[in-house]
């Protein structure tokens, strides 16, 4: 398990735009919208798409920067947070969601063309892809069917966002692993993780709140409980239901 320990988002390095790069063959299927377009629109997509890579504990977008692009991780992890390091009277530093591979996100601050309200934060080293916003808007005004995409998006966002609400109350730790994981495994908003997800005991933990020895007990527990079985280098999900619904004894 690695050791390290992640740079707080105010000490932690900005990625540059100028490291990033035109898209690849290979990295278009991990694209789950761009099969709705049609020529006219992919070809401005593929034009317009940029892609870097990103090491642990580097920043994605920064809490308060204008908005410039709407992301998704075509490999890796990724965490939304808070920054109240940077004096912003939120208290303490909250952990919102995790964005595996699959997960695009940003679309409502694009949206509103509006500063970013979170950090995001490569939990591990990751390839993170974006669009303008220029380009995201006119795709809004022109495809039905990226309409319906987006739209989908905002309304799963908003269901994951009440479950946050409730796992922020839970006070047993197995619990809260089971929901933070079970919202990971969100088969329309994170489509590339399929049954396994590739993380970490202390990846887990920075998303949790927990240390990597209290996540391993919460696993151990939910795989004699049958809802998971941890496998090398992650966790396969055996009952989607159960973990959202698992209670500890």
């Amino acid at each position: 398990m690695p050791t390290h320990v992640l740079p707080s988002t105010s000490q932690a390095a900005a990625v540059s735009a100028s490291r990033s790069r035109a898209a690849a063959s290979g990295d278009l299927p991990h694209i789950p919208w761009l099969d709705r377009l049609d020529d006219l629109e992919r070809a401005r997509v593929l034009a317009d798409l940029r892609v870097v890579t990103v090491q642990p504990g580097e920043i994605v977008c920064r809490m308060g920067r204008p908005v410039t692009y709407w992301f998704g991780v075509l490999d890796g992890l990724l965490k939304m947070s808070n920054d109240s390091a940077q004096g912003n009277g939120l208290g303490m530093p909250i952990t919102f969601t995790g964005v595996p591979s699959g997960g695009w996100f940003g679309e409502g601050t694009v949206l509103k063309m509006e500063p970013y309200r979170y950090n995001i934060q490569a939990l591990r080293k990751s390839v993170v892809a974006g669009i303008t916003a220029e380009t995201f808007l006119w795709l809004l005004g022109r495809s039905i069917r990226f309409n319906r995409f987006v739209m989908n998006q905002l309304n799963e966002r908003l269901g994951q966002f009440i479950a946050a609400r409730e796992i922020d109350r839970l006070t047993h730790p197995d619990e809260r692993v089971a929901r933070s994981l079970a919202a990971l495994f969100h088969p329309v908003l994170y489509p590339g993780v399929g049954e396994v997800l590739r993380i970490t005991q202390q990846e887990l933990g920075y998303l949790v709140g927990l240390s990597r020895q209290r996540v391993n007990r919460a696993l151990v527990a939910l795989q004699q409980a049958g809802v998971v079985r941890v496998e090398y280098g992650g966790v396969r999900v055996l009952s989607l239901g159960g973990l959202r619904c698992y209670r500890a004894d």
